[in-house]
Parts: C-alpha cells; sequence; structure tokens
C-alpha cells in the first residue's frame, strides 16, 4: 500500500478525517474512497467474522497439532522453516 502524506492546507480543506468521504478529481470523477483507522479495523474484523462460521471455529479448535507462539516465532527468524 502507498502512503500519501497530507499537507496542513489539504487536511485542513478535508477536515478531521473521522468520516467515510468520496475523494473526486474536478471534474467529479471518482478517484477513490477513504475510510477513517477506526472504521478501516472495524470492517476487517467483520469481514475476518464472517469467514468462519462458530461450528469451523470450534472444529478447528479440537485439531491436534499446530505451532505454538515459540515455534512460529522460530520459523520467521529461520526463513519461514518452522518444521
Amino acid at each position: 500500500m502507498s502512503k500519501v502524506l497530507v499537507e496542513p492546507l489539504v487536511r485542513a480543506k478535508l477536515g478531521n478525517f473521522d468520516s467515510r468521504m468520496e475523494l473526486c478529481d474536478e471534474s467529479g470523477e471518482t478517484l477513490g474512497y477513504f475510510v477513517p483507522v477506526s472504521e478501516h479495523h472495524c470492517l476487517l474484523y467483520a469481514w475476518a467474522q464472517a469467514e468462519f462460521t462458530d461450528e469451523e471455529i470450534a472444529a478447528a479448535r479440537k485439531e491436534p497439532g499446530g505451532l505454538s507462539i515459540a515455534e512460529v516465532f522460530a520459523g520467521l527468524a529461520d526463513g519461514g522453516n518452522t518444521r
């Protein structure tokens, strides 16, 4: 994802960035949408929760295996070789 620094003049024009905004060019064509960080996190969590049913999560918790946090970190330090 790219990062764009918002200059004070632009920030003053756009406000506090506390609500969703549609950003358009001079002709009114939509360039994109802005979603505040707090709302973005809520949307991501809602999406993640919708991906799995409660039954799927319960079944996954009962499955044997997996890695401990220490094993995950060791694998990350080793370039992804966890086993």
